[in-house]
C-alpha cells in the first residue's frame, strides 16, 4: 500500500490529487442525494433535501473561518499564526455553540416553516454543529499550508461517513429518514476532523498580535463572512423559499431540479479551492495573478457549456437517469436552472479573485443581486418555472456586472 502512495505521489502534483479527489466528493455527494431522491421519494426527499441544504449553508458560515486561517497561514509568519489560531480556534467553538443552540432552541418554530414532518432532526442537527467549525479550521490550515493530500482525506472521510451512515440506519435499522440523515449528518462531522492539525501550545493564547494585523484580520473575516452570507442567500435562498411556498411534493422535485442543475457549481468548487492560495502566493511573491484567474475562468467555462449543454439538449435523459421516473415532470426546467448556476459559477470566481486581493466591491455587488433574487422569489412564486427565470435573469445580471468591474479594475491599473 505505501508503494502503490509512493508511486502514486510521483505521477500527480499534490494540487492534481486534490482536483481528483475533489472531483470524486462531489460525485460522491452527488450519488448520495441521488440515492436518498430515489430511496425516498419526492415527498420524503423534500425534508431530507432541507437538511442538506442546512448543511449548505452551514458550510458557507464555516467558511468564513476556513479562508481566513487560509489567507493568514499564507501570509503570515509562524510565531504571529499560531497566536491568530489560538485566538480563531476560540471564536469558531464558541460560534458553532451559539448556532447549534439556537438550532435546537428553535427546532419546532423551523419544522413549521419548512413544513417538516418532525423538529428532532433540527435538534440532532444542531448538537452536531460545532464540530462542523473545528473541522473547518482545521481545513483552512492544511490548505494554507497546501497540504492538498491531508485536506483531501478530511473530504473523503466526510463524504464516505454520511453515505455509510445514512444509508445503514435507512435500510438496516430502518429509521425515519430524517433522522437517519441528521445523525449521519452528526457523525460525519467527527470523520472530518482527522487528519488533524496540532493545535498550537497553549501559551499563544497569553499572546496578541499587532493593531494592525488585528484589523486587517477582523476587516477580511467581516467582509468573508458578507460575502459567505451572499453565498447562502444565492445558492440555498431558492430551495428555502420553494419548499416554504410550495406543497412537499412540488419541493421534493424542486430540489431534484436544483441538485442536478447545480452540478456545474460543485464541479467548479474545486477551482476555487485552488484558486485562493494560488493567487495569495503569486501577490506575495509580486507575480501578476491575472493569468492564474484567466486559467480557471477557461476551465470553469468549458466545464459550464458541457453540462448546460447536455441538460438543454436531454433533459428527460438526465432527470431519468438520475432520479428516475416520479422526477421527470421536472425535466424541463432542467436547462434554465443549470444556466442560473453556471452564470452564479462564474460570477463566484471573479469575487472570490478579487476577495483574495482584498478587494471588496464584489462582495456588495453579490449581496445586492443575491438579495434582488430573494426579493423577486416571493414576489414572483405561481409556478416553479417562474422561481427558475427570476434566477437566470438575476444571475445574468450579476455575471454581466462583475465581468464589467473586472475590466474597470484592469482599465484603471493600466492607467
Amino acid at each position: 500500500m505505501l508503494v502503490l502512495a509512493q508511486k502514486i505521489k510521483k505521477i500527480f502534483t499534490p494540487e492534481q490529487l486534490f482536483m481528483i479527489s475533489a472531483f470524486l466528493v462531489n460525485v460522491g455527494n452527488y450519488v448520495y442525494n441521488l440515492l436518498l431522491g430515489r430511496y425516498l421519494g419526492p415527498s420524503q426527499f423534500a425534508d431530507a433535501a432541507i437538511l442538506i441544504t442546512l448543511l449548505l449553508v452551514l458550510s458557507f458560515i464555516a467558511m468564513t473561518f476556513q479562508f481566513t486561517v487560509t489567507k493568514f497561514t499564507v501570509e503570515f509568519p509562524l510565531d504571529q499564526r499560531n497566536i491568530l489560531l489560538t485566538k480563531i480556534y476560540a471564536y469558531a467553538i464558541s460560534t458553532g455553540l451559539v448556532l447549534g443552540m439556537c438550532t435546537v432552541f428553535f427546532a419546532g418554530n423551523l419544522k413549521t416553516i419548512f413544513q417538516t414532518e418532525s423538529s428532532g432532526m433540527f435538534i440532532a442537527f444542531g448538537m452536531a454543529i460545532p464540530l462542523y467549525f473545528i473541522m473547518s479550521v482545521n481545513r483552512g490550515i492544511l490548505q494554507g499550508e497546501s497540504d492538498f493530500i491531508s485536506l483531501s482525506i478530511t473530504y473523503q472521510a466526510e463524504m464516505l461517513c454520511r453515505l455509510f451512515f445514512t444509508f445503514t440506519l435507512l435500510i438496516l435499522f430502518d429509521v425515519s429518514s430524517e433522522y437517519a440523515v441528521s445523525i449521519a449528518i452528526g457523525v460525519s462531522f467527527i470523520a472530518g476532523l482527522f487528519p488533524m492539525k496540532r493545535r498550537p501550545a497553549a501559551k499563544y493564547l497569553t499572546l496578541e498580535i499587532s493593531k494592525r494585523q488585528q484589523k486587517k484580520i477582523i476587516l477580511f473575516f467581516f467582509l468573508t463572512a458578507c460575502y459567505e452570507l451572499t453565498q447562502i442567500i444565492c445558492n440555498n435562498s431558492d430551495i428555502l423559499l420553494v419548499k416554504h411556498y410550495f406543497p412537499s411534493y412540488d419541493a421534493g422535485l424542486y430540489a431534484s431540479l436544483a441538485l442536478i442543475g447545480r452540478a456545474v457549481y460543485f464541479v467548479t468548487w474545486m477551482f476555487v479551492m485552488l484558486l485562493l492560495p494560488e493567487v495569495l502566493q503569486n501577490r506575495k511573491e509580486g507575480k501578476n495573478p491575472i493569468p492564474v484567474l484567466k486559467k480557471y475562468i477557461g476551465y470553469i467555462t468549458l466545464l459550464s457549456f458541457v453540462i448546460v449543454s447536455f441538460t438543454f439538449v436531454f433533459p428527460e435523459i438526465a432527470v431519468h437517469l438520475l432520479f428516475g421516473t416520479p422526477y421527470i415532470s421536472i425535466s424541463s426546467l432542467l436547462g434554465w436552472y443549470a444556466l442560473a448556476t453556471s452564470f452564479f459559477a462564474l460570477a463566484n470566481v471573479f469575487a472570490y479573485y478579487f476577495l483574495s486581493l482584498d478587494h471588496y466591491i464584489p462582495i456588495v455587488i453579490t449581496a445586492l443581486f443575491g438579495t434582488l433574487q430573494v426579493v423577486f422569489i416571493m414576489s414572483f412564486h405561481d409556478s416553479l418555472l417562474e422561481v427558475v427565470m427570476v434566477q437566470v435573469y438575476v444571475m445574468a445580471g450579476l455575471l454581466v456586472v462583475q465581468i464589467s468591474y473586472f475590466a474597470y479594475n484592469q482599465l484603471l491599473i493600466k492607467n
